[in-house]
C-alpha cells in the first residue's frame, strides 16, 4: 500500500539540451544548469550575472518611483537645517532601515532623529496616535516614514495639516487610496514589466533605504559636499543583509546582489552591536541566511514584539563594546521571554484550531482571543500555517479592538484579499504572503466567512497540500563534495531562490534506522541504491510512517563536518514508495 504523502511532489521536467548548451556557455555542470533553469534562468548572460552577483550590476537608484522627489525634499531640509524624523517599524527591516539612514543622513549634514512606535500603546506603522506623539515630542518639519506609511492616508493628511511633510519609503502594498505624501518611494508604483514583474519588487525597506542612501551620496558628490566625496556606502550592506533576510523577501534580482555582498560584510563587520549580537547568539562559524533568519533576526525582533524596538536600534547604533554587550544580552533575554510566551500561546491556538477545524470548509484559518499577546501573533500564524498549510490570521486583544497578523500560501494574495474585506476592518496592510489587520471583535465571524469565500474562489482544493519542488533525479554516487562545491554557487538561498532539492529512486535501508533526540523526534538512516551507501537524517520526522521496502527519497544534500572528516549527508525532506514509479 502506498502511504499518504505529506507533500505533492513536483519534479522539474528535465531539459537536457538546454542544460547542456547553457553549461557549455558558462562552464558549469549540466546539473547546475538544470537547477538554474528551474529558477527561471534560461539565458546565458542572465545566468552568468546570477552566478556572479556584483554591486556594479545594481540599477541607478533614481529609477525608483518618486525617489527624485524624495531626494529633492531631503535636500530642502538639509539646506534649511530642518529636523528630519525617521519614523520606522519595529521589526528587523524597519530597525535596520532606520539605523542605515540615520548613519548616512547624519554624516552628510542632516539634522536627524529616529522614532519607533510602541507596539502595545501606539500599534503598527504611521498611525494617528504614534504620529501625534512624534510631533509633540520632536516637532519635525519632515517625517521620512520607513517600512510603513503606504496605507496611512488619514494620518499623512493630518500631518500635512500640522505643517509636517511626509516622504514614504516602503515596500508594502497600497490600499484603495494612496496617501498624499510629498513622495511615495514604493516599487508597487512602478509599471509592471514583462511577465508581470514589478521592477525593484523584490526589495524590502532596508533595500530601498540603501538605494536612497546611494542616491544621496551621488547627489552630494555631484554638488561637492565634503562628507560625500569619500563616503563609501558598501559598509552599510551588513545592515541590508540583516533586514532583507529577516523580512523573508525573495533573494532574487537586486536582493541577490545586496545580500551576497552584505553577508560578506556581515562576516567581517566591525560594528560593536553586531559583534555583540553574534556573541549573544553563540555564533562562531560563518554567518549565512540561516543564522540571520533564525538566530540574529529573532533577537533583534524580540524587543519590538514585546513592546518597542528601541533596544534593537540602539544596539545597531552602539559605538562602544560594553554598551553593545549589555544591549545584546538584554535582547537575548527578551528573546527567551518571547519564546516562552510563544510556546504557551501556540499550544492554546493549536488546540482551538484542531477542535473546530474542517478541511472542506476552512480554506483560511482565522482565530482570535483577547488574552493572546499581539506581539507573538505573527509567529503563531506561521506555526499554524506549517501545521495546516492554508492561509492563517491570528488575532490578539488590544482593548476594544483586536490586532492580528496573517501568513499566506502560494496562490493567495493576502493583502489583496484584505482590500476586498475593507468594510469589515479598521486597518490593514501588508504583502501577498504576510499582512496585518485591526478589527472590532464583533466583526470576527463575518470577516472569517468573507475571507474564506474569497479563498475558495482563488484556491483549488489540491493547492492546500504543499508542493515539494524537486530539481532533478540523481544517483547516490553523484552526490559528492565536488557537486556540493558547485551547488554552493547558488547561495545565498532562501525565498525566491530555494536550496537544491534532489530525489534518489529505488533505495533500500543498508542497516536499521536509529532514532535520535531527547524525544526521539529525529531519525538517522543509512540508505543504498545497491552501489553507494549514504547517511541520511530526517529532522523532525516525529513518530509517523518511516520509509520501508523500496522507496524514493527526496533530500537536500549537505556536508557533515565531524572530527575533521567531511562527508555528504542527506537531509531528508520526504519519501514515497518506489511503486510511484
Amino acid at each position: 500500500m502506498i502511504p499518504t504523502m505529506k507533500y505533492r511532489w513536483a519534479i522539474a521536467p528535465s531539459q537536457p539540451m538546454l542544460a547542456q548548451a547553457l553549461a557549455a556557455r558558462v562552464n558549469i555542470s549540466p546539473l547546475l544548469a538544470q537547477c538554474l533553469i528551474n529558477r527561471g534562468h534560461t539565458e546565458a548572460d542572465g545566468l552568468a550575472h546570477f552566478l556572479e552577483p556584483r554591486l556594479q550590476l545594481l540599477s541607478d537608484p533614481f529609477l525608483l518611483p518618486h525617489l527624485p522627489q524624495a531626494v529633492e525634499r531631503l535636500l530642502q531640509a538639509r539646506a534649511a537645517r530642518e529636523l528630519v524624523v525617521l519614523f520606522g517599524d519595529y521589526d528587523v527591516d524597519g530597525v535596520t532601515s532606520c539605523a542605515l539612514l540615520e548613519e548616512v543622513l547624519r554624516h552628510l549634514g542632516w539634522q536627524v532623529q529616529c522614532y519607533l512606535p510602541n507596539r502595545m500603546e501606539e500599534g503598527y506603522g504611521l498611525g494617528q496616535t504614534a504620529a501625534l506623539n512624534c510631533v509633540q515630542q520632536l516637532s519635525p518639519k519632515l517625517i521620512l516614514a520607513v517600512d510603513c506609511g503606504s496605507t496611512s492616508v488619514a494620518t499623512i493628511a493630518w500631518l500635512q495639516g500640522q505643517g509636517v511633510d511626509v516622504v514614504v519609503l516602503d515596500h508594502h502594498q497600497f490600499g484603495k487610496e494612496k496617501p498624499a505624501a510629498v513622495a511615495l518611494v514604493n516599487p508597487w508604483l512602478a509599471p509592471v514589466g514583462p511577465g508581470g514583474k514589478v521592477p525593484f519588487g523584490e526589495l524590502c525597506s532596508v533595500g530601498l533605504a540603501f538605494k536612497l542612501a546611494h542616491a544621496l551620496v551621488k547627489t552630494g558628490r555631484k554638488e561637492g559636499w565634503p562628507g560625500a566625496l569619500d563616503y563609501d556606502v558598501r559598509p552599510l550592506l551588513d545592515l541590508v543583509a540583516l533586514g532583507t533576510i529577516a523580512d523573508m523577501v525573495p533573494l532574487s534580482g537586486e536582493n541577490r546582489i545586496l545580500v551576497t555582498a552584505g553577508l560578506r560584510r556581515l562576516n567581517q563587520t566591525v560594528r560593536p552591536g553586531l559583534l555583540a549580537l553574534r556573541e549573544a547568539a553563540g555564533l562562531r562559524d560563518e554567518i549565512g541566511t540561516y543564522e540571520v533568519g533564525f538566530q540574529l533576526g529573532p533577537r533583534l525582533n524580540a524587543a519590538g514584539r514585546l513592546e518597542d524596538a528601541t533596544e534593537a536600534l540602539r544596539l545597531l547604533q552602539a559605538s562602544k563594546r560594553a554598551e553593545a554587550q549589555l544591549l545584546a544580552k538584554g535582547l537575548d533575554d527578551r528573546n527567551r521571554e518571547r519564546q516562552a510566551i510563544e510556546r504557551g500561546m501556540v499550544e492554546e491556538i493549536m488546540k482551538e484550531v484542531e477542535q473546530g477545524f474542517d478541511p472542506a470548509r476552512d480554506f483560511v484559518i482565522v482565530v482570535g482571543r483577547s488574552d493572546w499577546h499581539i506581539g507573538v501573533v505573527g509567529i503563531a500564524a506561521s506555526r499554524v500555517l506549517q501545521r495546516f498549510y492554508r492561509p492563517v490570521i491570528i488575532l490578539g486583544g488590544d482593548g476594544e479592538h483586536w490586532r492580528g497578523s496573517g501568513r499566506s500560501i502560494e496562490g493567495f494574495d493576502l493583502a489583496a484579499a484584505l482590500r476586498q474585506c475593507d468594510s469589515l476592518l479598521i486597518k490593514h496592510g501588508g504583502h501577498p504572503m504576510a499582512a496585518g489587520i485591526t478589527l472590532a471583535p464583533r466583526e470576527l465571524a463575518a470577516f472569517r466567512q468573507q475571507l474564506n469565500d474569497l479563498a475558495r474562489e482563488a484556491l483549488p482544493a489540491e493547492s492546500l497540500t504543499p508542493i515539494l519542488r524537486i530539481d532533478a533525479n540523481l544517483s547516490l554516487g553523484e552526490t559528492d563534495l565536488s557537486l556540493m562545491a558547485e551547488l554552493a554557487r547558488l547561495r545565498p538561498t532562501g525565498q525566491g531562490n530555494p536550496s537544491v532539492h534532489l530525489v534518489a529512486c529505488g533505495l533500500t535501508h543498508r542497516k536499521p534506522l536509529m532514532r535520535m533526540g531527547q524525544e526521539k523526534q529525529h531519525v538517522k538512516m543509512w540508505v543504498t541504491d545497491g552501489t553507494t551507501v549514504c547517511e541520511a537524517v530526517w529532522w523532525g520526522a516525529g513518530h509517523g510512517e518511516l520509509p520501508v521496502g523500496d522507496f524514493d527519497l527526496a533530500f537536500e544534500p549537505q556536508i557533515n563536518d565531524y572530527n575533521g572528516v567531511r562527508r555528504i549527508q542527506l537531509k531528508v525532506l520526504d519519501w514515497r514508495s518506489a511503486a510511484h514509479g
